[in-house]
């Protein structure tokens, strides 16, 4: 019983601090500054951009590893922008123009945050909480990671944040592989908790209507859904396995701070992201399943 207290509350620390740090890292993929550094760099349109700049970290792969890494977009979505985008640009040049763009959005959207006392503590706590991030079973978390620290405060927190991000991202991945879902599947089952409406996710992952129709049958097929496209009690309980592993999965970083370092990184960044938020940073709703009080 102790135990099951204990892993519950690292799966709730772990879902906290990802709300709390996520509008820090997802901004790059809403701000201006980004899309106009990508196409500096070379890059040809808004999703050339946003693939080829997750994916620069893992070097100029193929269009394969970008979908099989970040899982829920359609393989053809992919495909139209890698590995053209290794041909206009480099991951070099891409990497440089993310990490540009992200200094100014945020320079932008915090103004005189930027340079606090505050900032400083949450970078260095956010870098040791990388600290206990193994890279085994981590792809996409694997190549950011190889990349060097910045040496400005506010760029550290957004790398720290970005890894934390994508550490959390794989190990989704595994959680939707283990419960059988594809990437179809996970957007349906994620559309059917309310946490997301399907016109803030379809368009947007490149699902056609009849893959979607397709992918809603499977679920009732598995009882999943009801004829009416809501979660039975299965689907339910299916879909929560899959945030609970996700979540147990994400606790490393938290459970090497502890609670106390924990709730004073929480402390420090949530002004940080409710800055980021209330100034436009991030759209609501959105893809991410992000929502904010």
């Amino acid at each position: 019983m102790a135990n099951e207290t204990a892993e519950s509350g690292a799966m709730a620390v772990a879902r906290v601090m990802w709300q709390t740090l996520e509008p820090y890292h997802a901004l790059i993929y809403f701000a201006p500054e980004a899309r106009q550094a990508y196409a500096d760099a070379g890059l040809k349109g808004y999703w050339m951009g946003y693939f080829a700049s997750r994916a620069a970290a893992m070097g100029p792969v193929p269009a394969e590893v970008v979908t099989a890494t970040f899982y829920n977009f359609h393989p053809q979505m992919v495909a139209r922008a890698i590995p053209d985008a290794w041909r206009f640009s480099t991951p070099e040049r891409v990497l440089a123009a993310r990490y540009q763009s992200a200094d100014a959005a945020l320079r932008r959207l915090l103004g005189e945050q930027i340079a606090s006392a505050a900032m400083v503590e949450a970078s260095a706590l956010a870098r040791e909480a990388i600290s206990a991030c193994a890279v085994a079973g981590r792809a996409l978390f694997a190549g950011h990671a190889a990349l060097p620290w910045p040496e400005e405060p506010h760029l550290v927190l957004w790398h720290a944040a970005t890894l934390l991000r994508e550490y959390r991202g794989d190990g989704h991945v595994v959680a939707l592989l283990v419960e059988g879902l594809d990437g179809c599947e996970a957007h349906i089952s994620q559309v059917a908790t309310g946490k997301a409406p399907r016109e803030a996710i379809q368009p947007h992952r490149a699902w056609s209507d009849e893959e979607w129709s397709a992918a809603e049958e499977r679920l009732r097929r598995r009882g999943w859904l009801d004829d009416s496209g809501t979660l039975t009690e299965a689907g339910r309980a299916g879909r929560q396995t899959v945030e609970d592993r996700t979540d147990l999965l994400a606790s490393p970083p938290w459970d090497h701070l502890g609670a106390e370092r924990t709730g004073r990184l929480r402390e420090l960044v949530w002004p940080l992201s409710d800055t980021i938020v209330r100034q436009g940073g991030l759209p609501f709703p959105n893809p991410l399943g992000l929502s904010w009080p």
